[in-house]
């Protein structure tokens, strides 16, 4: 190889990086935004004013759970549709459309509005469609995840995928803690300079309070367009993986086939069946679980359908070969990532919300808890990259199971107010339950070969937010139920009980993770 070859190599790879770091900060902030004004965003299509009453608290926070459901089903899907996408056309094409996608439909959600369908008098909530804007977001971010890991892993060397993965890791945790500091400065925007700065633009006074109300989510929404700047950088300068450009020419690729997607559309269905069992409350238990398990049932059918069909036609004419070991490892992947989203969404996520309850609004402690989870998550991402090579991959991911209990366990029992200690406590928390986004992408593409790479690790990731989902329905039904009840340290709310009890699934993730195959020191599989 030339010098001149070598030097393109590495440049495209330092591209190859960047983009993808840049796609997940920005993931990770589009994420973080609705984490932060979610509530506030119910709360204003709800036409409710002033400090929410009880019955309102939980409507808003009923609402406020589905979306957040449906944005993790909508992951889900993306990260087979796109991972398919990136396997059949590249990963950079791909990558560019998931981005392009979710900026586009993040900015959007700050428009929702009650929709009147034409010649009927249909009318489709401002809730419903900020959730159906969410979803089809939600479609590019769950895409993007896979891509992005794909491609670095494939382009990089493998003496550097720890530290590649505790990157992508710290990336997107270090787009929820801009979220927190354009919090910060969104707050004292809308205090000091809004009005005149908005009226500026030519805005009318109407439109000016209904873009400021209820801590300006409609701005923070729109501010997620900005990843669509991103689309034209990974066209213009970034390479296409060599790895999968080889299959290609190999004829490896070839096998895909759109109709496949049929299966995934199918698949689909399941989670949305679940959403809609778990939206009213009052639905008997007997129902919620058999809709429930039918529900993944029919998603682990139709999201693995492309993959089964691919190697079908792939492995045609060779002896005793089978898509079975594939769908294995997809299915063993996934119950990986579920332990850790269940554990983040169940726990770590609702921790701005209950410092914001703590304090009624007070002393921008939603969006200093943000940052300090945040900071917490882009030390612990790193780390546990770096422990999955010290470790082993196993082992480390015993670790990280075991410290993300205690911490979520001390930081929800151990504190009643907003101080030092609580901001402590959700450093340790933030790095302790983030620390399997390090993890994840070190592990996961270890898993599968080249050509069903990126569906294979984006079905692995992106099913854990179906579990994930599941358990953003519970909580929103366990907090009322515990709400008078105390913990062991006398601490009174829904919050610190209910996620103490969701912080049990580290317990299955200790001895999941011995089912799993042992990588470290192993190239990636071509």
């Amino acid at each position: 190889m030339t010098t001149t070859t070598s030097q393109a190599t590495s440049r495209g790879a330092w591209m190859a990086l960047l983009a993808a770091l840049l796609g997940w900060l920005f993931d990770g902030a589009e994420m973080g935004i609705f984490s932060m004004v979610g509530r506030s965003a119910v709360q204003d299509m709800l036409g409710i004013d002033g400090q929410p009453t009880v019955a309102e608290n939980t409507q808003i926070g009923f609402l406020f759970g589905i979306i957040i459901a449906v944005f993790l089903v909508g992951a889900a899907t993306g990260g087979v549709l796109f991972g398919w996408l990136g396997d059949r056309i590249g990963r950079v094409r791909a990558m560019s459309l998931s981005v392009l996608t979710y900026a586009i439909f993040t900015g959007l959600c700050g428009l929702s509005a009650d929709i009147h369908i034409p010649m009927t008098e249909w009318i489709i909530p401002a809730p419903a469609v900020l959730g159906i804007l969410r979803f089809i977001a939600s479609l590019g971010m769950g895409g993007e995840w896979a891509l992005g890991v794909a491609l670095v892993m494939e382009v990089w060397p493998n003496k550097s995928r720890a530290l590649m993965a505790g990157l992508i890791g710290a990336a997107a945790n270090a787009g929820y803690m801009v979220v927190g500091f354009v919090g910060l400065g969104l707050n004292a925007f809308l205090e000091q300079d809004a009005p005149a700065a908005l009226g500026a633009l030519g805005l009318s006074s109407e439109t000016i309070a209904i873009l400021t109300a209820h801590r300006g989510w409609r701005l923070m929404m729109m501010l997620g367009t900005l990843p669509a700047v991103l689309t034209f950088f990974f066209r213009i300068f970034v390479p296409e993986s060599h790895k999968w450009e080889e299959q290609k020419a190999k004829g490896g690729t070839s096998h895909w086939a759109t109709v496949d997607l049929l299966g995934v559309a199918v698949g689909a269905l399941g989670p949305g069946l679940i959403v809609y069992l778990w939206s009213d409350a009052q639905r008997p238990g007997w129902m919620l679980i058999a809709g429930t398990l039918a529900g993944l049932a029919i998603a682990v059918v139709g999201y693995t359908f492309p993959v089964v069909r691919f190697l079908n036609r792939a492995l045609a004419g060779h002896a005793n070969a089978s898509a079975w070991p594939t769908v294995g490892r997809m299915l063993l992947g996934a119950s990986l990532a579920a332990v850790a989203l269940l554990g983040t969404w169940g726990s770590t996520q609702w921790a701005p919300s209950w410092a914001a309850k703590l304090t009624n609004n007070q002393q921008n402690s939603r969006e200093w808890t943000l940052i300090v989870l945040s900071v917490g998550a882009i030390v612990g991402t790193l780390l546990a990259a770096m422990a999955g090579d010290w470790l082993g991959r196993r082992f480390a991911y015993c670790v990280l199971c075991a410290t993300s209990l205690v911490a979520v366990l001390a930081f929800y029992q151990q504190h009643s107010e907003y101080n030092t200690s609580f901001l402590i406590w959700a450093f340790i928390m933030g790095a302790t339950t983030a620390s399997f986004y390090g993890w994840l992408p070190l592990y996961l593409p270890e898993l599968f070969a080249t050509r069903v790479r990126a569906t294979g690790q984006g079905f692995a990731f992106n099913f854990g937010r179906i579990v994930a989902a599941i358990g953003t329905l519970q909580m929103s039904a366990l907090f009322p139920l515990f709400e008078n009840d105390k913990t062991l340290a006398g601490v009174k709310g829904g919050e610190p009980v209910a996620c103490s009890y969701m912080s049990a699934v580290y317990l299955v993730g200790l001895v999941l993770i011995w089912f799993a195959p042992e990588t470290k020191g192993k190239e990636l599989p071509e």
